[in-house]
């Protein structure tokens, strides 16, 4: 054999072993921080049969390969059944997903509605489909759990989802909140649960390349260009450059509130606060007065 080819084959094998040795760091990293959540917020219970919600980007993947790893270790007993939306976008891949899920040997089903249609009806041209969309697909999988008996449904969002979501409140809606990791729907019927919550999307993005996982892409719909949460992305990816750690604040702040440090007077009694003094005399108040 020729050196060449020897030289060759050597590197061949080096790259296999740190491809590997990354493959195996990303899915501890990921998995430590999704077992953190988890323990953190109650995410999953014993006896638990959690509905995965796959979109088919990074983060479900991620999301679905990590559970599918704790299955094996974790404390307690829980059952996972993965669920795709075929929302009829344009070129959507259909086969894709359930011939991966087949692969994993992940109970599954598909669930085909057309809402794109109706989306695309309801929504002005140049605007974007997001928000309607996201209410729609929401009612479908909500029904759906229930359908199933699902006590949890799994969502991808990460670290970074919440703080892009909180500073799109904060700036577009004038409240300060994100998205909890762990959720109570409004209708009481559903439990949703985030176990990506402490993960950042770099680590995610990086894992998923390493894994590579048949990734379905999110601009099926031709509305994702020019969304405020872009914008958000380049400001904070700009923030990480610029100052390491930052986000990383950003978010344990979000984890640790001072309720009677802001001005909510729903949030904290601040009509009551009264002094302490001893022999002091309390007179009507301003608010009494006018």
């Amino acid at each position: 054999m020729k050196e060449a080819e020897l030289k060759e084959r050597r590197a061949g094998r080096v790259n296999s072993r740190k491809a590997d040795y990354d493959v195996r760091r990303g899915q501890k990293n990921l998995r430590r921080e999704m077992g953190r959540a988890i323990a953190d917020f109650n995410m999953i219970e014993d006896g638990d049969l959690v509905m995965v919600c796959m979109s088919g980007g990074k983060d479900s993947h991620a999301m679905l390969d990590i559970l599918l790893n704790l299955q094996q270790h974790a404390p307690v007993g829980f059952k996972l059944h993965a669920v795709n939306l075929d929302q009829k976008q344009p070129d959507f891949p259909s086969k894709l997903l359930p011939q991966y899920l087949r692969s994993r040997g992940v109970e599954f089903t598909v669930l085909e509605q057309d809402t794109f249609s109706v989306v695309s009806e309801k929504i002005p041209q140049g605007k974007t489909y997001c928000g309607l969309c996201s209410r729609l697909r929401r009612g479908i999988l909500y029904n759906f759990a229930e359908r199933i008996g699902a006590s949890k449904i799994a969502l991808g969002h990460h670290r970074d989802d919440i703080v892009e979501t909180l500073f799109l409140n904060m700036f577009h809606g004038g409240k300060l909140k994100a998205m909890p990791p762990k959720l109570l729907s409004d209708d009481k019927r559903n439990i949703v649960i985030r176990p990506l919550a402490y993960c950042r999307e770099d680590e995610i993005a990086r894992y998923a390349e390493l894994k590579r996982f048949p990734i379905i892409p999110c601009n099926l719909c031709g509305s994702q260009q020019n969304l405020q949460r872009q914008a958000l992305k380049a400001m904070l990816r700009e923030w990480d450059l610029e100052h390491p750690g930052r986000v990383e604040s950003i978010f344990r702040s979000i984890c640790n509130v001072a309720p009677s440090q802001l001005a909510d007077t729903d949030l904290f009694p601040f009509r009551a606060l009264q002094i302490e003094r001893s022999g002091a005399k309390h007179g009507n108040s301003l608010a009494e007065v006018v």
